[in-house]
């Protein structure tokens, strides 16, 4: 409660909200990729979005196989708004993937 205005505020942490607050971000997570799917691909599939500044595919460091999974960094946050927007749940390389912006750490 405020001291000075008497009123108390309950913040809660929905996944919206959360969403919402990572809002300002201009790296995606990308899971879900087909095993083959490799970062010519994925550069070429989300610079129709913005200007692609670094993609990366992570792959198992013994066998040098794909995870399934990947980043995708653009050049300002209103680009990767637009592709998440319109890529999150969409086919790539025949599997859907899902998108979501980029944990810090």
């Amino acid at each position: 409660m405020s001291a000075a205005t008497g009123v108390s505020r309950i913040v809660r942490a929905t996944p919206f909200r959360m969403v919402s607050v990572r809002g300002s971000c201009s790296k995606l997570f990308l899971g879900g990729l087909c095993y083959d799917t490799n970062e010519p691909v994925l550069k070429d599939a989300f610079q129709k979005y913005g200007e692609v500044i670094e993609v990366k595919v992570i792959c198992d460091h013994v066998s040098g196989k794909s995870k399934g999974y990947g980043f995708v960094r653009f050049h300002s946050e209103e680009a990767a708004a637009k592709a998440l927007a319109s890529m999150n749940n969409q086919l790539l390389d025949g599997r859907n993937i899902r998108l979501e912006y980029a944990r810090k750490g």
